[in-house]
């Protein structure tokens, strides 16, 4: 347990956690074609994101439901031609791929799956920026918060992406893999305290980020989990639209991922039936985990529309427990704390 609040304040104090997100899918795209044709596979506008930028987006089904959630990178142009990264989860990775995969010949547009050649290290906490300064010989507080850039690490390539997964400030590299355990160990060397996945898993849940396969699947339309920003209003048709649109213009879903806090110390198990004080079901846990900084329990849940306002009590499990529904992120941290500050 001391092992693992040595990794939890590394990321949550002044300190930094290194973490490894080699796991994750990473997909390039590229071709004349390629942001007409994946624009009309995923939730965002492709047409808004500037070279160097990244946003958040989803691939859904025809009934609008979620396939996978995604990060669009907008690589440096070649040859006056766009390149694309797709970063989503491991339970993700090969939807994604298959989905996109079928259109390599319906025109100028190149897949190349870069998973197994490439790592991929989060380092997250007050002082990564600090790690990537000494480390790359740059911050990444000089980019944006959606911003992406080139350094260079042992002379190769590096791309550097400022992101939070612990809503705490921070940036992931990508490297190819050859070098990923020398630039690891350079992380570490330069005060980074290595973040294990039980770790992680807290710093996540608290940060409100929903895991595909655990608090969100093929069973959720995308407007359910949480992914608000991940989808654009203003664009035009792509897979899925007209469901997503519908929810939004002609009333709201049923449920959605928020958080919940519980009193006490005694955590809940994943699949836990929420109720009201009168004992009325209104939803489910999906993760839990106890929160050092909250000092109790957490979750994140699916609860019904009319009950998601902060502060409703409710009842959690076979044995009642008492807590209430909470906005997420249920820690903010450094990463809120800059708006408005970057580039």
């Amino acid at each position: 347990m001391s092992d693992l609040l040595t990794e939890y304040h590394a990321v949550r104090d002044s300190g930094a956690g290194v973490i490894d997100l080699t796991s994750r899918g990473r997909i390039l795209v590229g071709g004349s074609e390629a942001i007409m044709f994946l624009n009309g596979l995923i939730t965002n506008d492709m047409k808004t994101i500037a070279e160097h930028r990244w946003m958040p987006a989803a691939f859904p089904n025809v009934q609008g439901r979620l396939i996978a959630s995604v990060r669009v990178i907008r690589l440096r142009d070649h040859d006056s031609q766009p390149e694309f990264l797709l970063d989503t989860e491991a339970a993700t990775h090969n939807a994604v791929l298959k989905t996109i995969e079928r259109f390599t010949m319906a025109g100028d547009f190149r897949v190349t799956d870069i998973t197994n050649d490439t790592a991929m290290f989060s380092v997250q906490g007050n002082a990564a920026l600090a790690v990537g300064q000494h480390v790359l010989g740059k911050t990444s507080g000089d980019l944006a918060r959606d911003g992406v850039t080139d350094a260079e690490f042992d002379a190769v390539k590096v791309t550097v992406i400022r992101a939070s997964h612990t809503a705490e400030d921070g940036f992931d590299v990508i490297v190819d893999a050859a070098h990923s355990t020398s630039i690891l160990q350079a992380f570490v060397n330069a005060g980074a305290i290595p973040v294990g996945s039980e770790t992680f898993e807290t710093l996540r849940i608290e940060a409100g980020i929903g895991l595909y396969g655990q608090d969100m699947d093929e069973t959720n339309v995308v407007s359910e989990a949480n992914l608000d920003d991940a989808v654009s209003f203003t664009k035009g048709c792509y897979i899925g639209q007209e469901i997503i649109a519908r929810i939004k213009y002609r009333g709201h879903v049923a449920k959605k991922l928020t958080g919940l806090l519980l009193n006490g110390k005694e955590t809940i198990a994943p699949g836990s039936k929420i109720k009201t004080m009168d004992d009325k079901e209104i939803g489910r846990t999906t993760s839990s985990t106890f929160s050092p900084r909250l000092d109790r329990p957490i979750a994140l849940a699916y609860v019904r529309y009319e009950h998601l306002v902060a502060g409703t009590n409710v009842l959690v499990g076979e044995r009642d427990l008492p807590g209430e529904v909470a906005e997420l992120p249920l820690v903010r941290g450094s990463w809120f704390a800059e708006v408005g500050k970057s580039a």
